[in-house]
């Protein structure tokens, strides 16, 4: 390889090195072309798997501020560049060599820290960034229609003019201890507005509805 060739491969390899959010080392010996066709193709356009020599790919590791053992630098080397979510790349690895085990998973780095091939394989067994996401939301949107229903209560209680709980405590009722602590922080500004639409009282009806007359003022 001509001089200009590797100082352009170096460059290429350094910047990719910097880019990724992850990257893993992996041999391939014994692959053929279409399995690796088959291999980048399940990987997804947010990561780029590369054949690398392992002398540049030492170099351009270096040049990127990124400590590759040397280790990771026997055989031949393909290097996954992960831009994406590392768990997806983890899982997509973990299920290419279950069907070909001639790809060797030798290890990488995630976050900066030198991973093992154990460590990536334990990430492939997370739940991805995706599916977090989604249970998050189901949570939430389960979480606010609860909240709706006391909120809804607390409301009635108050335009019939009978005591009522404060609406943290009806809430608490209503939701799991986790739930309730994220919808504590609302409550506040609910039970106001909650007040404010109450019916002003008589001076001549109850104390209990001349407190919430007070209140609402």
């Amino acid at each position: 390889m001509a001089r200009s060739d590797k100082e352009t491969a170096v460059a290429e390899l350094t910047e990719d090195f910097r880019s990724a959010s992850a990257t893993v080392l992996t041999e391939y010996r014994g692959l053929t072309v279409s399995s690796m066709k088959e291999l980048r193709r399940s990987l997804g356009t947010d990561t780029k798997y590369s054949v690398v020599k392992n002398t540049l790919t030492k170099i351009a590791a270096k040049a990127a501020g990124v400590d590759l053992s040397d280790d990771l630098l026997v055989g031949p080397s393909a290097v996954a560049f992960i831009k994406g979510d590392p768990i997806d790349a983890a899982k997509s690895l973990k299920n290419f060599q279950k069907e070909h085990p001639l790809l060797i998973i030798k290890g990488g780095v995630f976050e900066g820290k030198s991973v093992t091939t154990a460590e990536i394989m334990k990430l492939a067994d997370l739940e991805s960034r995706e599916v977090l996401l989604s249970k998050l939301a189901g949570v939430m949107k389960g979480t606010m229609a609860k909240a709706a229903r006391a909120f809804d209560a607390l409301r009635i209680k108050l335009e019939e003019g009978a005591p009522a709980a404060a609406p943290t405590e009806v809430i608490a009722e209503a939701a799991p201890a986790a739930e309730a602590e994220v919808i504590a922080e609302a409550a506040p500004a609910a039970e106001a507005a909650v007040e404010a639409e109450a019916p002003v009282a008589e001076a001549t009806e109850t104390p209990v509805a001349e407190a919430t007359e007070t209140q609402a003022e």
